[in-house]
Parts: C-alpha cells; structure tokens; sequence
C-alpha cells in the first residue's frame, strides 16, 4: 500500500502552533509523510498546497474560533477542484456542539483537546483507505 501523504494547516489568524506539530510528529511517526505549512494559511493556499502535494489527508487546527468560516471555504474550494478523494479531519478547541455541522460540510472527523494519538491515526488511516478503495 502506498504511503499516506497529509497536509496538516492552521486556517486564518490564529498562531498557536502546538496541536498542529504535535500531530503532524504523531502521524509522522505512524509512517506517513506529512507536510506542514504552518500559521495564518488561507483557504486557497491550503488547498492549493494540497493539490500541489497530491495529499491524502488535509488536517486543520483550529483554536481561535473561526472553525465554520474556514471549514466551509476549504469545502467549496475542495469541491471545486474535484477534491473527492482527499479526507478532511480538523482537530483542536471546536465546541462539541459544532461537530455535526462540520460534518454535514465533509470534514469526515473532528478532535477536540485530550482525543487519544492513536484513535487519531487508526481513524485517519481508515478514512484514506476507505476513499482510496472509491476510486
């Protein structure tokens, strides 16, 4: 099975860095390859890169509370550029009360502050597994 290539980003002004490193070394270390493109990322630049890279996975962590408004302009930009294919998870400060909503968008999962690394990879794996068998 070929390696699982994700983009993990921070959407829009928030800087806070911790969650989306901390992640991006788990995944890492579960043998996937993953790029990491830091704070203050725009829709465009993130899908953009994403498509470039030929990724699996886009990852996106939030903190600041601008979850919905980046979630769906990275949906509609995914949509538009045939994007199917690639899992879309989002991790960090979300009120549990938005999961849904993100979901009914695309985001295939959401972790909150404390989600258990590995539950994590296995989900992430098993999306991109799961996708790649719809191709």
């Amino acid at each position: 099975m070929e390696k699982t290539k994700a983009l993990i980003a921070k959407p829009g002004l928030d800087g806070h860095e911790m969650g989306a490193r901390l992640i991006s070394r788990v995944l890492m270390d579960a043998g996937m390859e993953v790029i990491y493109t830091g704070p203050r990322q725009t829709a465009e630049m993130i899908v953009s890169t994403a498509l470039q890279e030929d990724v699996d996975v886009i990852g996106l962590s939030f903190l600041g509370g601008s979850h919905k408004e980046h979630t769906a302009k990275i949906v509609n930009l995914m949509k538009a550029n045939g994007m199917d294919n690639v899992v879309l998870v989002e991790g960090g400060i979300i009120p549990e009360m938005d999961y849904d909503y993100l979901k009914s968008l695309g985001v295939d999962a959401v972790f909150g502050p404390g989600s258990d690394t590995r539950v994590i990879t296995k989900t992430i794996l098993d999306a991109v597994k799961k996708k790649r068998q719809r191709k």
